[in-house]
């Protein structure tokens, strides 16, 4: 008697766990969809925009978004500039600057206009770092569509292709310290052997430095494409690592106390990684950006490498754990406030 009493309360516990499990799914169900219909978010899908791009960069100015990329198959003579005041429609814009013709030294090689990296200044300016030839150029502008020209009066580049011979000077990025300081990343591999990260402080012209300042400052893994953040005091060196043309393309991270390491590889590096469903294959050389106190990393993914390499653009949420460990990123596209 006492043994159906007990088999019975269990099955009524079993049976209103079941009953509590179901409500709290569907109420987070519906809380999801009231989230997606808000007037106030906007659902941002993956692939963002229709398009070849890659290696993108990002600024937001009065009220549009401004992405720069690279135009595949790897590269063109002018840059991809996107610009939305939504981020889910956007109409592609062309700048005069860079071009492969305007973008040529003595020291260039045949290679397109890559990998950009657009800040605004400490001035209000916008100041863009693009890879031409492989070689590191530095533009300037009042607005993100220009017009844009180099910075450098001689039309000379700012990061030379034989500075240092044996590794790749591509992928600059540029970073602005709390303090003020902008810092300037930069270096890839040759042949698909894994490359070196160079640092310097430029000055407040953001083109001048010192060439005996530049450190090494490569981290665990790192193949390409370096991107500084800073949060809660701690430096997050994000990078590619693997080969840009498979499913072995992926994003690292790296911490360290300051802008110049040293680094640790984070516990669940990497963070970025192709999708069991290959929906997402390949992604990597990213940026990151914030709004609303969330962080965004906008990425390229593998569309079509069959013949010749072509890309898309992908954004998702990037998130922090109570350790300061960047969470693993889950590629399912966002639900973003409207601005």
């Amino acid at each position: 008697m006492h043994t159906k009493s007990y088999l019975s309360s269990i099955a009524i516990f079993i049976i209103s766990l079941s009953l509590i499990q179901c409500k709290q799914a569907t109420e987070e169900k519906q809380s999801e969809d009231q989230v997606k219909e808000s007037p106030e978010t906007v659902m941002i899908n993956n692939p963002i925009v229709d398009g070849d791009f890659a290696d993108p960069s990002i600024v937001k100015y009065e009220g549009k978004y401004y992405i720069y990329a690279t135009i595949d198959p790897w590269g063109g003579e002018e840059l991809g500039v996107l610009e939305s005041s939504d981020f889910k429609n956007w109409e592609q814009k062309h700048i005069d600057w860079p071009t492969k013709t305007l973008c040529t030294s003595p020291t260039s090689n045949d290679s397109k206009v890559w990998a950009p990296s657009v800040i605004q200044g400490k001035d209000g300016k916008f100041y863009m770092y693009i890879s031409v030839g492989s070689e590191v150029w530095a533009g300037v502008s009042e607005h993100p569509l220009g017009p844009w020209k180099n910075m450098k009066e001689d039309n000379s580049p700012l990061i030379k292709g034989d500075m240092f011979p044996e590794y790749h000077m591509i992928d600059a990025e540029v970073f602005i310290d709390d303090d003020k300081q902008v810092y300037l990343y930069w270096g890839s591999g040759l042949n698909w052997v894994n490359g070196h990260c160079f640092v310097v402080k430029l000055e407040d012209d953001m083109k001048s430095f010192n060439k005996d300042e530049i450190k090494d400052v490569t981290p665990p893994n790192y193949f390409e494409a370096p991107l500084m953040l800073k949060e809660n005091s701690k430096y997050y060196l994000m990078y590619s690592d693997g080969k840009c043309t498979n499913e072995t393309y992926k994003v690292r991270y790296a911490i360290g106390d300051t802008p110049y390491g040293p680094w640790k590889e984070g516990e669940n590096s990497p963070v970025l990684t192709t999708s069991d469903d290959k929906t997402t294959l390949g992604p990597g050389h990213h940026t990151v950006f914030k709004q609303d106190d969330q962080h965004y990393i906008l990425y390229h993914r593998i569309k079509n490498n069959e013949d010749e390499l072509f890309r898309e653009l992908a954004i998702d949420s990037l998130n922090f754990d109570k350790n300061g460990k960047i969470e693993k990123v889950n590629p399912s596209g966002v639900v973003m406030p409207k601005m």
